[in-house]
């Protein structure tokens, strides 16, 4: 199954407000792998994300034909559900606090099982790591919940499904769209049809270039080639490379470099609409270029410039900030578990490796009272100007609740 699947499925199901369960197993490979056992670690990090993204816990076993229950088995998961226990009281009632929602690909390419579009995968996982906090949704959501709609890749945003686009963008909101999920009329642009090269260069310029500085970036999947209309503009052009590396024109090992001219728009934005010629979340899946991903945050950070979440951490740690209106208070959820593909097989996690000084800045529009430790109780100093709170997090070693309680 993988790391990605649970959070992509969870962030769908728990749009519907139905009770959600999340299930995993003790198992080091899977179901009836007999004398396994997965690490304290997987499991913690198993359950403490379910938590996190809303749902009930559940770790399946298989009973041995002498029906004994095995010791080991149960000792491993009672260590962990001991401290779900603990930390439940900030989890009961909870609901996630969303401004992205992210149309998902899935409804259009026939829903196959295990045959999730890269860009579904590519989306959740470069959002996760830039701490944005994000829904998964189909054509049929209500769009209106969220300030910002990205489209990843394969979205057909012709027909019925464009005309609420448009709806959208007329209603005040923004829309990251990519590849071939521009043909609503706010995206500004007219797709002429695939892009002559392959691979091309984008060349960020201005707030797209933000943490990349002055340089052509390889975009290895073919885009599209696109005519700005009235009142669009390029954010970043591609360059072009000398040829298309075929047999009659054929340079090194893997493609022809840049040519250095400039070919064609490869991002532009017509008011609230910012639109990329690649698959650039299909890309990040495939092999994750971290320029693809400044590139995707850095158009996120123009039309949501004010996000309810900003963290300072390593973008290893998973951030998901819930509210519980009861108990009138925020809870952020802050883990940080590494999966590593030290085998063949699939990911494991071994250990938790703490982290330091996570700086963390919410906007909860309302005023604060206390910010502390969850379900330690220790508080947290914070400041609070022109609506933003501001505290930082000593130490996280695995996973961290913050209970932001409101006066």
């Amino acid at each position: 199954w993988g790391y990605l699947d649970f959070p992509l499925k969870m962030r769908y199901t728990r749009t519907l407000s139905l009770p959600s369960l999340g299930m995993t197993g003790k198992f080091h490979t899977s179901w009836g792998d007999f004398q396994s056992y997965k690490t304290p670690e997987a499991l913690e990090f198993e359950c403490f994300q379910m938590l996190a993204l809303g749902a009930q816990c559940s770790v399946g076993d298989q009973l041995h034909p002498s029906g004994k229950i095995d010791a080991k088995t149960y000792e491993l998961i009672g260590a962990v559900y001991s401290q779900v226990e603990k930390k439940e009281p900030w989890c009961a009632g909870a609901r996630q606090v969303s401004e992205i929602g992210v149309l998902t690909p899935e409804e259009f390419l026939g829903g196959a099982a295990r045959q999730i579009p890269p860009a579904a995968f590519g989306a959740v996982r470069l959002l996760t790591e830039a701490a944005c906090q994000f829904d998964v949704l189909d054509s049929k959501s209500d769009f209106t919940k969220y300030k910002l709609l990205i489209l990843p890749d394969l979205i057909p945003t012709h027909g019925e499904l464009g005309a609420k686009i448009d709806a959208f963008v007329r209603g005040g909101g923004a829309v990251l769209a990519s590849f071939e999920s521009a043909t609503f009329s706010s995206s500004g642009v007219k797709v002429i049809g695939d892009a002559p090269f392959s691979p091309d260069f984008l060349v960020p310029e201005g707030a797209l270039a933000e943490g990349l500085g002055s340089a052509e970036y390889v975009m290895y999947t073919k885009g599209k080639q696109v005519e700005p209309g009235a009142g669009t503009q390029v954010l970043a052009w591609t360059n072009v490379p000398y040829f298309n590396r075929t047999w009659d024109h054929f340079f090194s090992h893997r493609h022809t470099p840049s040519s250095g001219k400039r070919g064609y728009p490869g991002v532009t934005r017509n008011g609230k609409v910012i639109y990329f010629i690649h698959p650039v979340f299909g890309q990040y899946h495939m092999n994750a270029p971290k320029w693809v991903k400044t590139m995707v945050v850095n158009a996120i950070g123009q039309l949501l410039p004010e996000p309810v979440l900003e963290l300072r951490a390593p973008s290893t740690v998973i951030a998901a900030l819930n509210e519980q209106p009861a108990q009138r208070r925020w809870v952020l959820h802050l883990l940080h578990y590494i999966p590593e593909r030290r085998g063949t097989a699939f990911d494991v996690i071994q250990d938790v490796i703490p982290v330091h000084d996570l700086a963390v800045a919410l906007r909860p529009g309302r005023s604060v009272k206390r910010v502390a430790a969850a379900p330690e109780g220790q508080t947290l100093k914070y400041s609070a100007e022109a609506g933003v709170v501001r505290f930082t997090l000593p130490r996280l070693a695995g996973h961290q609740m913050i209970a932001i309680e409101f006066a």
